[in-house]
């Protein structure tokens, strides 16, 4: 890996800083070295935490991340230092997703992501909030419009 490769990420190497509250800007992307091509990348977090806005009580899940990158990727410590970012935030577990999609499309503008959170039960109650996103325009758009309609919610995540 060069120079050039890692210029502008700050966290590959030094000492690992926490946030202690939700922190979009630790955020960080790379040049993808393979931009004419379509594949998938995926990130499992399964030490996802967050808070309910309401009671304060810690909600625990693993979170999902599939995409299809464009110029940019997402550099995987800035994720997980940003993920980690969640710990002490308040926000419903349909929130949760949300952000951090709209977060890394922010980031990256990929041409295809989504968002899987398997959250564990909580009061007798599992929740599995899905989002995605295909870039408009682009078959990327159907491809997401397809896989959201034909997504049975009540599968949670399976592979």
């Amino acid at each position: 890996m060069s120079d050039k490769d890692i210029e502008g990420l700050s966290h590959l190497g030094g000492k690992t800083e926490y946030k202690d509250n939700y922190a979009p800007e630790v955020l960080e992307a790379f040049d993808n070295k393979h931009p004419e091509n379509d594949y998938w990348v995926a990130f499992n977090c399964p030490e996802f935490t967050s808070l309910c806005p309401i009671t304060g009580q810690p909600d625990f899940a693993t979170i999902h991340i599939n995409y299809l990158p464009d110029i940019k990727m997402v550099e995987s410590k800035a994720l997980k230092l940003y993920l980690f970012s969640f710990r002490n935030h308040g926000a419903f577990h349909e929130d949760c997703v949300n952000i951090i999609m709209k977060d890394l499309i922010k980031l990256m503008d990929p041409r295809y992501i989504e968002i899987i959170g398997v959250f564990t039960p909580r009061g007798g109650i599992s929740i599995y909030p899905y989002c995605n996103y295909g870039r408009p325009e682009t078959k990327y758009e159907e491809m997401a419009r397809t896989r959201l309609v034909n997504r049975d919610p009540q599968q949670g995540y399976e592979r």
